[in-house]
């Protein structure tokens, strides 16, 4: 009776261990002689990494949940099941780590879905290499260099072209880019810059904000924003860290109609949030979400996913279905699908899924979903408002359209979407500029400015000021400005009021220099660079046209004339008879030589050798004249301009930054400096008994005093060791480069060139910084042409002797032939035919 009472036991223990095995075999993956479950389906696992404590883990999860329910209540004679093994990272890196590894080794998965972190994508890839298992992750990138990791989420490069779309639209020029201090919120960075660069998008400032930031830090952060001039903040961080910046923004009064916040995909969410105060810091925001194309399967979808999840977490921080969610349900259809084509898991079944999936496409809920290029396929942005504490869609942008807008409040006259009426408002500055001028009493031509002082109204005009009213005029927007007048200071306490944000600009002959850039941003100069020495002009020197040539040059092509002539007309007495004495002859010859100079000469050559030595003579003089032309002019105009003074002055503009390193950089430095305050002190410091060698001072203060004392002096060298003078903004201001641009406009076209010619009544020459004083050329320059003149002479003498010589020998056998009658006749005939 026991012993059956013991067989009973034994039964019912061994029928509660098959059923636990087979309640097991439904939640985890068997292992590979068991992977069939108990309605004979066959079992392939799916790895879940997830932060489940997280809301985008949590709704990752549900979404996946759902869709496997779904795809297999659709599909329900497939001979295959997913079974999901979940573990949780709980977003630390060394627990995702330890799950991939527990799920390839012991659980030995065919596929991981997750994690949503950036860093532990990037790790996990690694190991899903080795073990050829495909990874589908919602933060990292796709790359060739991991075949096994797939980009479930839109791609960085895409995104970045949407936003300089958007900013390139409203001819935005500056931008603040503010980013979570993570991987995942530097990923983009690179993609953003090119984008910007190829739109002419500068990023003014680039803010990195931690994760564990606190609440001092976001507002200390803030207050460095506010110190810029650009009013264009692209905001890119996690919902969570974004509620604190904006919620401080909002305190600090930076949630107005002079600033304009973009968000990106990774901050878009926070525009569902729950939180009226939330909500109401975001107000007049713009943001971009992924776009998917409306359906019946969406709407259902994303209504039983508010069923279910609001009933399990009723203080949810938003109110929709995250856009992760949506694309892991997309992705759990498609892997079920190709573990259908797979079929039964073996030791290659990663990499057939792989294969598989590669070629998998379908219309999902997110529109048409593929994987071919490793990520999902883009349907572009919708571009969202937050208007009256709720989100309004106002456009799209499409990779192949670009910014399609819905709404006629986007306009491209517009700049910044007012909190009140979601409206964009203008690019033009919202208050007058208060531009800095500096009152001065002498070197008026570039700013002369008048203050009324009845009026409190100043105006200005000069070069400068010319210049700047017709780049401010040409801009697309109006800039309503005013000039503030400041006296008994310099340009270095006006950048420093700009600084101090007293005022907005300066407009004048400033120097950009690079310790004033640090407090102020410079155009575009508009002026000639560097500094230069200004000369008075030497008197006359009647003998001046000799200098090109030094004495030995000169008597050396005086002897190579002589010799010339010798030969010549040695040549030509030998091989022709003639009725003039040898001394009419050695006359003409020479004139005939000398007047190859001019290429006037009339007289005929007879002989082949005197014609060879004057052509090479021909080459010699057309050398030398080439030469002496050349040096002549560059003595004219450089070497007359000579310091007449051996008393060691050099004048600087006084008052300015011109004195001590400046000067020396231009090698005066064992000179004396003495200072120089108006053109009226130049002119009078380089008179006879005024006392300076030379003045150094910037180009265009030396041009316009050439315009107005010209004649008598010059300018003789120039270094380009200043940048010249440009206009100064605030740090960040658009104006920067806008004005920048205007400058290089109207030097393109010849309008800045007009604006000189009106202030610069003559045109000046100014010397390259790296010409030289020419010198006075010497024998050793033409040695080798002189030695050719001589050979070939002496050799032409030679030739023409020895022909001689030869021509008598024959003369002599012939004598001895002939004989009788006509002897001498025939000697005279023989002794005067040409021969050669």
């Amino acid at each position: 009776m026991v012993h059956r009472k013991q067989k009973k036991i034994n039964l019912f223990l061994l029928i509660l261990i098959g059923f636990l095995n087979l309640v097991v075999s439904a939640h985890s993956i068997p292992s590979e002689n068991k992977n069939i479950n108990r309605n004979n389906n066959m079992l392939t696992g799916l790895g879940i990494i997830l932060d489940i404590k997280s809301w985008i883990g949590k709704s990752i999860h549900w979404s996946i949940t759902m869709a496997i329910s779904d795809f297999y209540a659709l599909n329900h004679s497939y001979k295959t099941r997913i079974v999901v093994h979940t573990r949780n990272s709980k977003g630390d890196t060394i627990k995702a780590l330890s799950a991939v590894e527990d799920l390839l080794n012991n659980v030995k998965v065919k596929a991981i879905i997750g994690p949503e972190t950036h860093l532990q994508s990037k790790l996990l890839s690694l190991f899903t290499n080795k073990a050829k298992v495909p990874i589908f992750s919602f933060a990292g990138s796709s790359s060739m260099d991991y075949p096994y990791l797939f980009q479930i989420k839109e791609d960085e490069s895409t995104m970045a072209k949407s936003i300089a779309s958007l900013v390139e639209l409203y001819k935005w020029r500056n931008v603040i880019f503010i980013h979570e201090d993570t991987d995942d919120g530097r990923e983009i960075l690179p993609y953003l810059a090119e984008s910007f660069q190829d739109k002419g998008i500068r990023i003014s400032y680039r803010s990195a904000i931690s994760s564990s930031a606190t609440l001092d830090d976001i507002t200390k952060e803030l207050h460095r924003l506010m110190t810029f001039n650009t009013t264009v903040v692209i905001v890119h961080m996690s919902p969570s860290l974004a509620s604190s910046l904006f919620l401080e923004a909002k305190r600090l009064r930076m949630v107005t109609e002079e600033y304009g916040w973009i968000l990106t995909e990774k901050t878009v969410d926070l525009l569902r949030s729950t939180k009226f105060e939330v909500m109401e810091s975001l107000e007049g925001a713009l943001g971009f979400r992924s776009y998917f194309p409306a359906s019946h399967r969406l709407h259902n979808l994303t209504a039983r996913w508010k069923n279910i999840f609001y009933r399990r977490y009723p203080t949810s921080i938003t109110k929709e279905m995250p856009i992760p969610a949506i694309w892991a349900y997309d992705t759990i259809w498609a892997l079920a699908d190709c573990v259908e084509k797979v079929g039964v898991p073996h030791i290659n079944g990663g990499t057939l899924l792989l294969h598989e999936v590669l070629k998998i496409r379908f219309k999902g809920i997110s529109g048409e979903f593929e994987l071919s290029e490793r990520k999902v396929r883009s349907n572009g942005y919708e571009i969202v408002n937050v208007i009256d504490y709720g989100e309004k869609r106002v456009g799209y942008w499409t990779p192949s359209e670009g910014i399609r807008t819905l709404e006629s409040v986007i306009n491209s006259e517009h700049r910044y979407f007012s909190p009140k009426s979601g409206e964009l408002q203008t690019t033009t500055p919202s208050k007058t500029l208060k531009i800095g001028v500096l009152k001065i009493k002498n070197f008026k031509y570039f700013m002369d400015v008048d203050h009324n002082a009845e009026t409190n109204v100043t105006t200005a005009k000069g070069f400068s000021v010319d210049v700047f009213n017709t780049c401010i005029r040409a801009l697309p927007y109006k800039v309503p400005y005013i000039f503030i007048a400041f006296e008994n200071v310099t340009y270095d306490d006006l950048v420093r009021k700009v600084y101090n944000k007293e005022i907005d600009a300066v407009v004048g002959d400033s120097t950009i220099l690079a310790n004033r850039s640090v407090y102020a941003d410079f155009t575009a100069t508009y002026t000639d660079l560097g500094i230069g020495t200004l000369v008075r002009i030497k008197k006359r020197d009647m003998w001046f046209f000799l200098k090109p040539f030094d004495l030995s040059l000169w008597l050396t092509a005086i002897a190579s004339l002589i010799l010339t002539v010798f030969v010549v007309w040695a040549i030509e007495c030998m091989n022709q008879d003639s009725e003039r004495s040898p001394a009419q002859q050695f006359g003409t010859i020479f004139w005939f030589i000398l007047l190859t100079i001019f290429f006037a000469q009339r007289e005929k050559l007879s002989s082949n050798l005197s014609r060879f030595v004057l052509f090479i003579w021909l080459l010699v003089v057309l050398i030398l004249i080439t030469s002496y032309t050349a040096t002549l002019t560059s003595l004219l105009t450089v070497e007359q301009f000579e310091l007449t003074s051996k008393r060691g002055i050099v004048g600087f503009h006084g008052g300015s930054f011109m004195r001590g390193g400046t000067v020396s950089n231009i090698h005066f430095e064992g000179h004396q400096k003495r200072d120089y305050y108006s053109y009226e002190h130049y002119a009078h410091a380089l008179s006879e008994d005024g006392g300076a060698d030379a003045i150094v001072d910037e180009i265009p203060y030396i041009k316009m005093f050439l315009s107005k004392y010209s004649g008598d002096y010059a300018l003789v060298s120039s270094e380009p060791i200043t940048s010249g003078f440009g206009f100064i903004f605030q740090k960040g201001s658009p104006l920067v480069e806008d004005v920048s641009r205007e400058i290089a406009r109207i030097r393109f076209d010849g309008t800045l060139k007009s604006l000189e010619k009106k202030w610069h009544q003559n045109h000046l020459f100014v010397p390259s910084r790296n010409s030289t004083m020419p010198k006075t050329l010497k024998i050793d320059r033409f040695g080798g042409i002189f030695i050719i003149s001589g050979i070939t002479s002496t050799l032409a003498l030679m030739i023409s002797v020895i022909c001689l010589l030869q021509a008598k020998m024959e003369i002599h056998n012939i004598i001895l032939v002939l004989g009788g009658r006509n002897l001498m006749a025939n000697i005279r005939y023989l002794l005067y035919r040409n021969f050669i």
